[in-house]
């Protein structure tokens, strides 16, 4: 039972004060964590999470939550953009496709991918009440809610939400990471997918670089929990398994992070004016650099003083400057990636 104000929009404000106290149970010892209470309570960690970080994702993000690679000259809506293309690409979504998007954010990889592929119809996954809502506002705003379906679900119960065979092509961005464990989430993906259909995934993973027995290896991933609300951040190897375990064949696989781009992709957490690639991206780095953040902090600290913000968003967003440390971190070191791309078939027979 939750005590506190629920806001019409779904958030609670006793789930986003709540979010930090999974991380208290950790073991005393230096560099170890339990991460058994933010598994057993995933639903509730991600939900404290993206109740409190949707508003500063979008300040700072806009409306794709995801990373992405850059080329020379490329914009950040343009990457993002490619990103997205590339993965539908690489899964082969065809007009007419019935898609599912677990884990859909505030819909825009959805939108995206809906327009690129003409896909036929295309459902948004999301356990947060919130973000489906701003995820229907957005489609409605463009005029797509013919093509495109907003629902608030778990991603570890599609069979129960959604029925065996009933998707075409199911992909997920940076999304799953949440669950519980991969094989268990991959799994329901494999049920709702008919025979032949195709699972595309980037996944967040720690590298097959990364090792849990150097403190400092396994600090980085419970600094980037912490910050990003999962309850639990796994190697590589774990997820490349885990697809194959449930029944996928793999079709193609390689960490995007891996290539030697013109900018790293964690190039817009630094806040560094240098490397923006266009005028508009001087904005977007302006934003993770101190005076952004500065501005936006107290912004959003009134904000939530006068009650327009659920209580707790700005101990979010103290979370949140972890993550921007953490990833610059991982992906510096190259000891985590946000960008593992596996694409895998359901077999006919």
């Amino acid at each position: 039972m939750e005590n506190g104000k629920v806001h019409a929009d779904g958030r609670s404000d006793s789930r986003i004060q709540n979010y930090t106290k999974f991380w208290q149970k950790d073991s005393s010892k230096e560099g170890e964590t339990d991460s058994a209470n933010r598994l057993d309570s995933y639903t509730e960690v991600v939900n404290g999470y993206y109740d409190g970080a949707t508003d500063l994702y979008e300040w700072g993000w806009a409306q794709s939550f995801h990373f992405s690679r850059f080329y020379k000259g490329e914009s950040f809506a343009s990457s993002h953009a490619r990103h997205e293309h590339f993965l539908a690409a690489k899964m082969g979504i065809q007009p007419g496709m019935r898609v599912l998007d677990v884990g859909c954010g505030v819909g825009g990889p959805a939108r995206e991918i809906a327009i690129f592929t003409d896909a036929g119809e295309l459902v948004g996954l999301n356990n947060n009440e919130y973000q489906v809502n701003r995820a229907r506002k957005y489609t409605k705003r463009m005029g797509m809610e013919g093509q495109l379906t907003f629902v608030k679900g778990d991603f570890m119960k599609l069979v129960e939400q959604f029925g065996e065979a009933s998707f075409d092509a199911v992909y997920a961005i940076e999304a799953t990471v949440h669950a519980p464990s991969f094989e268990g989430v991959y799994s329901q993906i494999y049920k709702v997918l008919k025979p032949g259909g195709v699972f595309g995934v980037y996944e967040w993973c720690m590298t097959d670089a990364w090792d849990p027995s150097i403190p400092s290896h396994k600090a980085l991933a419970h600094e980037i929990e912490l910050g990003n609300g999962i309850p639990e951040m796994r190697p590589l190897h774990v997820a490349r398994q885990a697809v194959k375990n449930v029944g996928f064949e793999v079709e193609y696989e390689e960490d995007l992070a891996e290539r030697n781009d013109y900018v790293e992709w964690y190039y817009p957490l630094e806040g560094d004016y240098r490397k923006a690639q266009t005028v508009m991206d001087w904005f977007t780095v302006w934003r993770t650099a101190w005076l952004g953040m500065f501005v936006m902090h107290n912004i959003f600290w009134i904000l939530e003083l006068v009650g327009v913000l659920p209580r707790g968003t700005i101990e979010v967003g103290a979370a949140l400057k972890i993550a921007q440390t953490s990833l610059i971190k991982g992906g510096q070191q190259k000891l985590f990636t946000p960008m593992y791309l596996m694409v895998g078939r359901k077999p006919i027979n």
